[in-house]
C-alpha cells in the first residue's frame, strides 16, 4: 500500500549534482568585481537559501549594497546561460522517477535556485516525470517557508495530507516542517549525517531506490 501520493523533491543536492556550475558562475562574479574566489567547499556551504543569500555569503564581509547588487546580477546573469554545463542528475535518481510516475505518483520540484533555471534543467533532465518545478520568484516566499511547497501542490491538485518531502539540507528539514509535511532526508547531497541528524533529520536515506520502500 502507497503511504503517499505525492512527493516533492528540492533540486540541487538531491536530484542534481550543480555544485560545479553555482561555483563557477559565484567565481565568474567575484572576479568581474576583483573579488576573491571561493572553493567548491565555500559554495558548498553557502547553498540552499536562494541566490541572494549565496552571493551575500562569497562576497568579502562588509561590501557595500550596490556592490552586492551588482556581483548578484552579475551572478545571475552568468548563471541562467550556464546553469547546465557540469550539471547532471544523481546516479539512480531518473530510474526512482521513472519507477514513481509509473507507479502513479504525483511529483513536483521545489528550489530556491532561480525559477528560469529551475524549469530549464526540469525540462532537460525531467520533463518525463516532473509535472509542477517551482523556483525563486517573484510574490512566492522561499524555502523553508512553505509558500513553494503550497504552490506546488495548487499546481499538481493534490492534498497535502497524501505528500512527502525528499531533500538534502536543513532547510528542507524546515521546509517540511513549515509546510506539515514528513521529511526523507538524502544523505549525497551538499550536507553530511551528522550535519543532518543536528538539524532534526529523522529518515534518510543513502540511495535513490530506498525511497521506494518509503512511499
Amino acid at each position: 500500500m502507497k503511504k503517499y501520493e505525492t512527493v516533492i523533491f528540492d533540486l540541487d543536492g538531491t536530484l542534481l549534482y550543480t555544485l560545479e556550475d553555482l561555483t563557477k558562475a559565484t567565481n565568474y562574479a567575484l572576479r568581474r568585481m576583483n573579488m576573491p574566489e571561493r572553493t567548491l567547499d565555500d559554495v558548498r556551504r553557502f547553498v540552499g537559501n536562494g541566490v541572494a543569500r549565496l552571493i551575500e555569503l562569497a562576497v568579502p564581509e562588509g561590501t557595500a549594497p550596490e556592490v552586492f547588487e551588482q556581483t548578484l546580477a552579475i551572478f545571475r546573469e552568468y548563471y541562467d546561460i550556464h546553469c547546465n554545463d557540469n550539471t547532471k542528475a544523481y546516479d539512480g535518481v531518473i530510474d526512482l522517477l521513472r519507477e514513481l510516475k509509473a507507479d502513479g505518483y504525483a511529483l513536483a520540484i521545489v528550489s530556491n535556485k532561480l525559477d528560469s533555471a529551475v524549469k530549464e534543467l526540469d525540462e532537460k533532465f525531467f520533463a518525463e516525470y516532473i509535472t509542477a518545478a517551482i523556483g525563486e520568484m517573484e510574490g512566492v516566499a522561499r524555502k523553508p517557508a512553505p509558500d513553494m511547497v503550497e504552490k506546488a501542490l495548487r499546481e499538481l491538485g493534490v492534498a497535502k495530507s497524501d505528500a512527502v518531502y525528499v531533500g538534502d539540507s536543513d532547510v528542507d528539514i524546515q521546509t517540511a516542517q513549515n509546510s506539515g509535511l514528513d521529511c526523507i532526508s538524502v544523505t549525497w547531497g551538499f550536507r553530511d549525517v551528522p550535519f543532518l541528524r543536528e538539524h532534526g533529520a529523522k529518515t534518510m536515506i543513502d540511495k535513490p531506490q530506498e525511497l521506494l520502500s518509503l512511499v
